[in-house]
């Protein structure tokens, strides 16, 4: 179901930038994502979403960034794309992320964006025009293997045009990389599949992958992601169930093992396992300008 409604703000407010890929306004269009990704953290408790399949749209998010950017004085990173896709199916309809990334273009605004949709390019003039301050679109993989993507996230882009969308994005010049998380325990958590995801990053011009070696599970997310392994991976659900009880985080089996494996192919494929940001950014121009002077 999509429901449209008048927000009144669009900008929250990460108190610990630092700690999140340098993002300082968290910017979510729409609540709720048509992606149906069945390992998402959005459908917590703590959220607050009733319907997680179930869309709200922000009809208002343009007007509303426009009014509350020009009201502030220091320039720091929007992020979009931590609760909902911001490339959502709706997004063909409504175009809400098209007109808040050329509001954020217009006012000089850096840009992280996290998304699984090769949606993405019909933006990319506009990404290309905030790149001249910096943007960075981070694209999740968990997988490779869209035959598996379709399972764990069954309307979601497969891997491979998400892919694709990467490498059109590299050679424009974007800075583009992976998110690669999460990483389903007894589905995901294999050293193929790991090295697979470093490969391809760098096949298709990537330059970072940020790597969650688990999932995190709790309340009603739980009970749904047990569901789903249910139906797609039977008997799955009984061991996470032994495995993990209640624990809200579930790491992968063999964790070290998969880790340094991860490691190992970053190096060798010349692939960062940091995420970059607009700090960064500044910091290493602001070290060069010191380095000329010295």
């Amino acid at each position: 179901m999509i429901k449209e409604i008048n927000a009144k703000h669009i900008l929250g407010i990460n108190k610990n930038p630092s700690s999140w890929f340098g993002i300082k306004y968290i910017m979510n269009i729409y609540r709720g994502c048509e992606h149906r990704c069945i390992y998402c953290d959005s459908r917590s408790k703590c959220y607050g979403i009733d319907n997680f399949d179930d869309v709200l749209v922000k009809v208002n998010a343009a007007e509303l960034l426009k009014k509350e950017l020009s009201g502030k004085r220091k320039k720091a990173t929007i992020g979009t794309g931590a609760m909902s896709d911001p490339y959502t199916f709706s997004e063909k309809k409504y175009k809400l992320t098209e007109k808040t990334l050329k509001i954020i273009a217009d006012y000089g605004y850096p840009l992280h964006m996290t998304t699984k949709s090769n949606m993405v390019m019909r933006d990319i003039d506009i990404l290309e025009e905030i790149s001249k301050i910096y943007a960075v679109v981070a694209f999740t993989l968990t997988t490779t293997d869209d035959v598996l993507a379709r399972k764990v996230e069954p309307f979601a882009p497969i891997p491979s045009d998400r892919l694709k969308a990467m490498g059109v994005l590299s050679v424009l010049g974007i800075d583009t990389g992976v998110t690669m998380m999460p990483i389903l325990p007894f589905i995901e958590d294999n050293e193929k599949n790991i090295i697979n995801i470093v490969k391809q990053t760098k096949e298709y011009g990537g330059k970072f992958i940020y790597p969650t070696f688990g999932v995190t599970l709790r309340d009603v997310q739980r009970d749904y992601y047990y569901k789903e392994l249910d139906k797609k991976f039977p008997g799955l659900s009984q061991k996470y169930q032994k495995r993990f009880g209640e624990n809200y985080y579930c790491g992968a089996n063999n964790y070290k093992k998969i880790s340094e494996t991860f490691k190992e192919a970053c190096y060798k494929y010349g692939i960062s396992t940091k995420m970059p940001s607009y700090e960064n950014k500044l910091n290493s121009i602001q070290l060069s300008l010191f380095d000329k002077k010295e």
